[in-house]
């Protein structure tokens, strides 16, 4: 997978990337169709914020995670891109089932309207 990372008002360092990459690894393993992410960390009135976006399965999923800390806001954000990436899984398995048809059998159907229902 992929990782875009830029800052805005941040000097994204060697530490950063490690950072990140670290907290992105599991994610790369729980969903291997995931190609890239794009992660944009900004410091705006000494808060920081991350936002992360990316398509998993023909779909724009975009989180934003906020914090006085820059790294517990890359977690925040990490946890919650997580939520929604399993969200979105469970959207596609429920989709694969095919929902029961209840059928009568013509057989049946011929014997009923047979029967003298009186």
């Amino acid at each position: 997978m992929k990782i875009n990372l830029s800052g805005h008002h941040v000097d994204v360092t060697d530490a950063v990337r490690a950072h990140v990459q670290e907290k992105f690894a599991k994610t790369a393993v729980h969903f291997p169709s995931l190609l890239s992410l794009d992660i944009i960390i900004s410091n705006e009135n000494k808060k920081f914020y991350t936002e992360i976006s990316t398509t998993y399965s023909g779909v724009r999923i975009a989180v934003k995670g906020e914090g006085d800390v820059m790294y517990p806001a890359i977690a925040n954000a990490a946890k919650k891109l997580d939520a929604s990436l399993k969200h979105r899984k469970g959207q596609l398995k429920a989709n694969l089932h095919n929902k029961p048809v209840s059928t009568t059998p013509e057989i049946a159907h011929e014997i009923i309207q047979e029967m003298d229902l009186r």
